[in-house]
């Protein structure tokens, strides 16, 4: 098994219902690492192109920088909590990446100290 890791950062703002109450809006610098692996590598020697993955990793991004998640879809219908910003993320690269390659992990992280990780059930595919 093969493991890629791309990082990206991007800033937004977004206010959470916990327990049935709003909580102010407020930023954040998120912080997000995306894992993917392959059973193999290419004829060219690689799993999949760092330079690829952070596109399109960016491109999913791009609706969230510099918003208020609240506003933005999906999270203007859901609460926009870093569990569910790291499996949106996950979802969206799913569509978008190689057939061979498989979303591994996603880790959002709202602030220092705080991070939700998102582990799809699927694994990369045998090749």
């Amino acid at each position: 098994m093969f493991e890629l890791e791309v990082r990206r950062t991007f800033s937004a703002a977004h206010s959470i219902k916990i327990r049935g109450e709003q909580e102010p809006l407020h930023g954040h610098d998120w912080q997000v690492d995306l894992v993917v692996g392959a059973s193999d590598l290419d004829s060219e020697g690689m799993a999949c192109d760092f330079h690829e993955l952070a596109s399109l990793l960016d491109a999913v991004l791009l609706p969230f920088a510099s918003r208020n998640l609240n506003e933005t879809p999906p999270f203007d219908q859901r609460n926009p909590t870093a569990e569910a910003v790291a499996q949106h993320i996950a979802d969206e690269m799913n569509h978008r990446i190689p057939a061979r390659v498989a979303i591994l992990s996603v880790r959002v992280t709202e602030a220092p100290g705080c991070a939700a990780r998102y582990v799809p059930s699927q694994r990369p595919p045998s090749t």
